[in-house]
């Protein structure tokens, strides 16, 4: 008998622990709702509609709740890019508001797919690719600029995966191509 009432006991406390742990999960910390459009304004950032692509390709296919961006360049407001090779033509804090302006167009691609930045659940993974000579060594620093602008727009969301890598050559001549995975909702 006392068998039998330590396992009914036992049952009744992992039934407790179990809907006690669904709830708590359940109840879990509520996020604040953010406007990611609105965060944009309020950090002073415009975004213009995307440059066409330079071949035979798109900028954004999205596949399910993910969206695969192409390589972006850094585009200035006036449609001008930044180029150059970091080391040689351009220092570390040019190469990085190179990162921002192409963190900034792929934001731009990013809205034109999705309509609405508030579609966005998560930046997945970021391949970074920084021009530079062989003895630059600082691409992760180029690309903190990228990563940071995530963070400040997305909070959390923004935080991602990231390669920061250097390439002797990029499409004309840009100081850095950014290519991003994008979770969304469906």
């Amino acid at each position: 008998m006392k068998k039998y009432f330590l396992i009914s006991m036992i049952a009744i406390a992992l039934i407790g622990c179990n809907s006690a742990s669904t709830k708590q999960v359940n109840e879990g910390p509520k996020t604040e709702v953010i406007d990611f459009d609105k965060r944009l304004k309020d950090l002073n950032i415009v975004l213009a509609a995307p440059s066409a692509p330079l071949a035979s390709y798109v900028k954004t296919v999205r596949v399910g709740n993910l969206v695969y961006t192409a390589g972006h360049g850094p585009d200035k407001p006036d449609g001008s890019r930044v180029t150059g090779r970091l080391g040689d033509d351009l220092t570390l804090e040019q190469g990085q508001e190179a990162a921002r302006l192409t963190a900034i167009s792929l934001l731009s691609s990013l809205k034109a797919e999705l309509g609405d930045l508030n579609k966005v659940k998560r930046i997945v993974k970021v391949l970074g690719l920084v021009q530079s000579t062989p003895d630059f060594k600082d691409q992760p620093k180029v690309m903190n600029a990228f990563s940071d602008l995530m963070v400040e727009v997305f909070g959390e969301k923004g935080k991602h995966a990231r390669s920061a890598v250097g390439m002797s050559a990029l499409p004309a001549n840009w100081a850095t191509e950014i290519e991003m995975v994008v979770e969304v909702e469906d």
